[in-house]
């Protein structure tokens, strides 16, 4: 990663603890506003870095859903649906 990856990734990892602490699930928009008018380099890869972390917590979201159904399915001993 270059550095100002590097930055930008620990700044959206910062910001998501944040997000999760106090529920403001657009606080990442109001750090990228804070951004822009310093570096609009670092807020488009601050922004890439917060979609990218995001799109990872849903498709986690996702597959952890599927094997906690899945799990159930096999002591109930019925099949998942085609």
């Amino acid at each position: 990663m270059s550095f100002i990856t590097d930055l930008a990734d620990e700044l959206a990892r910062d910001t998501l603890k944040v997000m999760d602490a106090t529920g403001q699930d657009r606080l990442f928009m109001d750090v990228a506003e804070v951004l822009a008018a310093a570096s609009t380099t670092m807020e488009e890869e601050y922004l890439t870095c917060i979609r990218v972390r995001l799109a990872e917590r849903r498709g986690r979201a996702f597959l952890t859903k599927l094997a906690k159904e899945a799990r159930s399915r096999a002591v109930d001993g019925t099949k998942a649906p085609e």
